[in-house]
């Protein structure tokens, strides 16, 4: 799940990491509010005015503002919050701004030069182990690092026997060319960020830029977070941090009704039960002729009124001319899906596009038969091979 910067930042802070400290806010009313407490609070005359999105590349849209006082506080607020803010993570359809951050400027002036750092925590999946990985280059792509000059990206893996090591922290903090209390407030930075990623669950912490500050502080002055999902159920304070409006509209609908959906660019849609399985029919579709235009999961419970749910959502798109509904009855018969497939077809009233429903497994052949007397432009198979060859047929 991903969650917003501010919201990224209170998690942060709550676990000692030190950060740009700012206050959201709705409305151009509550920005200008905030930056006269920014003033008071923190001495910061100038404020950054950030847009809100689950995006990166927020500053090359336009999404990020200096202002130098309230005037300007109001004035690039009030373009900010409505506008839809395109960036080269949003696709050209953008996300409208709904919120957002007017943060502390830490750019000031003082006795040395500030420095900006590239940090994220993360699980290579390959090796099984977190990782931190580092850059002395921050504030910008780290795609772009990567590919034009991998030498000045480091990465430090982390024993999950015995966690991050004081020794580890100290290195990474050297790699970044640090010194002095600059290089001590390095270390405990480190320590403490990847507290936060191991108590939270997440799946990633990603800090762009970490700035060290003219007077020798380190903190997060961006913070993208993605929290495992699958954790979720330990952390209630967490969960209430989704922003569904940041979401595909569809997406919510499925999952209110415990469906695993995500919407793709063909023309088939699909209702399956497995994740697995969900892959194959997605490949039977392609070798069909046709695309698929989703992924559904219903789970091993599929009745009449997950069935209903998962006809609503895919009849929503439209681009489906079809739908292949592939279940394998395992947990659930057959029949009984075949009824509830009935039951939904017959509650929706008019399902304007064909469907073919292949049941295999468990009472498959009384399945078939119910469907194939139900009456209804439902096309019933039992093989995999018979199944693409509805979907041709219906395609043509």
């Amino acid at each position: 799940m991903n969650i917003h910067e501010y919201q990224g930042k209170q998690i942060l802070k709550s676990f000692g990491v030190s950060v740009q400290e700012g206050l959201v806010a709705d409305t151009v009313e509550q920005a200008v509010e905030a930056a006269r407490k920014m003033k008071e609070d923190y001495n910061s005359d100038w404020v950054v005015v950030k847009a809100q999105i689950h995006a990166g590349g927020r500053g090359k849209g336009g999404g990020v503002k200096l202002a130098k006082n309230l005037d300007e506080v109001k004035e690039k607020a009030g373009a900010i919050i409505g506008m839809q803010l395109i960036t080269p993570q949003t696709g050209p359809e953008g996300k409208k701004v709904n919120k957002v951050l007017i943060a502390q400027d830490v750019y000031y002036p003082g006795a040395s030069e500030t420095k900006e750092f590239y940090m994220s925590v993360l699980l290579d999946r390959a090796k099984g182990r977190n990782i931190i990985m580092y850059s002395t280059e921050g504030g910008m792509d780290i795609e772009e690092v990567a590919e034009k000059t991998p030498e000045l990206i480091f990465k430090e893996e982390i024993d999950p026997k015995v966690g991050l090591q004081g020794f580890q922290a100290r290195k990474i903090a050297f790699n970044l060319g640090l010194s002095g209390n600059a290089f001590k407030e390095m270390v405990k930075f480190v320590g403490a960020l990847y507290k936060a990623y191991e108590s939270t669950d997440s799946s990633m912490f990603e800090i762009n830029p970490v700035l060290k500050t003219s007077d020798d502080k380190i903190l997060a002055v961006d913070a993208k977070v993605n929290l495992d999902e699958n954790g979720l159920f330990r952390h209630p304070d967490y969960a209430a941090m989704r922003d569904t409006t940041e979401e595909d509209p569809m997406e919510v609908e499925a999952s209110a009704s415990n469906l695993n959906y995500v919407k793709l660019d063909g023309n088939v849609g699909c209702m399956v039960n497995g994740a697995g399985l969900a892959m194959a029919t997605m490949d039977i579709i392609k070798l069909a002729g046709g695309e698929p235009a989703n992924f559904l999961d219903v789970g091993g419970t599929a009745n009449a009124q997950t069935v209903k749910a998962a006809f609503n959502i895919i009849l929503k798109d439209p681009n489906v001319k079809a739908i292949l509904i592939n279940i394998f009855g395992g947990i659930v018969r057959c029949d009984r899906v075949a009824q509830g497939v009935i039951d939904a077809y017959k509650e929706l009233g008019n399902v304007p596009v064909p469907i073919i429903c292949r049941l295999q497994g468990t009472n498959a052949v009384e399945a078939k038969k119910l469907i194939d007397e139900s009456g209804l432009q439902v096309y019933s198979a039992i093989a995999l091979k018979e199944a693409a060859d509805l979907v041709s047929k219906v395609l043509a």
